[in-house]
């Protein structure tokens, strides 16, 4: 055994409470040591063992224990405390690690801010005030340190939200052969001085209501629009997908009345057709002949007009449906006389009388 023989690691929380590890599996594997600490100085040493030790798979690594004055001795022996494996002597004003800063207060001017906390009440010398800041659209923190325990400054954005946390740090090398810095400070969010919960919550009472407005007019906008197409989509539908008629209804007649002979249907449609035909055109044959009387006196020509076209086939008929047929069909090569000239007919043309 023998002074830094192993290395250990060091930690005099505030000078209130020591911590001493080490790497118990590498440096004493399989086996449980034990830790001695005395804070007097020469013949006036009085080894404490280890009250509370800190425990690494069931094995000691470490031993923690209130701080006594500044000078320290420690000592690992085996487990039965008869082998000296490591000592060493230092001075545990050394190895402060500084408490979290304490009653942190924020003082806001326009774009300035002032951020300071308590003094300690020794060493303060020892120590720098350190802040960090950053806005929701930064990714890293800001730092600036200053001298225990106030620090200023500027450029903050009144529309913009901040992140704040504050700690201390110990001077090295003349205060700490280590450099140890305290915990962070609970992180406060603010915004044009004013104290938040977090940056979530800077959305102004003016925004709130215009998205609330936004999406009330959305939800409103989303559901006249699904009215109009349940009112349009039986159309859209008929457009898409147009319904195929049944052919039962139109030719009911040809199912009910001829057991679906579709010769004899036709042959009595077509009598039917052609009777409804000369009798819708009758009118409009007198109608016509009347317009011509009109027209030949207007012209000063005389003769009748109750005759315009004359054919030889509708006069020798006896029959007169055959003749009314035949004024609407002429014979082919039928010869018609009109205001003195002679008009050919064929079988393609018809006369209205």
């Amino acid at each position: 055994g023998g002074e830094d023989a192993i290395n250990t690691t060091i930690i005099n929380f505030n000078n209130e409470k020591m911590q001493i590890t080490w790497a118990t599996r590498e440096l004493f594997p399989n086996e449980n040591v034990s830790f001695f600490y005395t804070f007097g100085e020469g013949k006036n040493k009085v080894w404490k063992p280890c009250t509370t030790y800190l425990l690494d798979q069931d094995y000691n690594s470490g031993c923690l224990f209130k701080t006594e004055g500044p000078t320290l001795t420690i000592s690992i022996r085996n487990s039965n405390g008869s082998d000296e494996v490591f000592y060493k002597n230092l001075k545990a004003d050394f190895y402060i690690k500084p408490n979290p800063p304490e009653n942190v207060t924020f003082f806001w001017k326009e774009d300035t801010v002032t951020v300071s906390c308590n003094k300690p009440e020794k060493n303060a010398w020892c120590l720098r005030f350190e802040l960090q800041y950053k806005s929701k659209f930064d990714k890293d923190w800001q730092s600036r340190t200053s001298k225990c325990c106030s620090i200023g400054e500027q450029g903050f954005d009144p529309r913009k939200c901040y992140s704040f946390r504050v700690r201390l740090r110990r001077l090295v090398p003349h205060c700490n052969v280590v450099t140890y810095s305290s915990d962070w400070a609970a992180e406060t969010f603010w915004m044009n001085g004013t104290l938040l919960d977090s940056c979530d919550d800077d959305i102004t009472p003016q925004s709130k209501t215009v998205i609330i407005l936004s999406s009330s007019l959305a939800v409103l906008l989303m559901m006249l629009i699904l009215l109009i197409l349940l009112c349009k989509w039986q159309r859209v539908q008929m457009l898409v997908l147009p319904a195929i008629p049944d052919p039962k209804y139109p030719f009911a007649d040809l199912f009910n009345d001829h057991n679906g002979n579709l010769q004899e249907w036709l042959d009595r449609n077509d009598h039917v057709m052609l009777q409804t035909k000369l009798e819708y055109e009758e009118p409009e044959s007198i109608t016509e002949a009347e317009s011509q009387q009109e027209d030949g006196k207007n012209s000063d020509k005389q003769g009748p007009l109750e005759k315009i076209f004359t054919f030889s086939g509708a006069a020798e008929s006896n029959d007169g449906k055959a003749a009314e047929i035949a004024c609407l069909i002429p014979a082919p090569d039928t010869t018609a006389p009109f205001a003195g000239f002679h008009i050919i007919m064929n079988d393609d043309m018809y006369v209205m009388l």
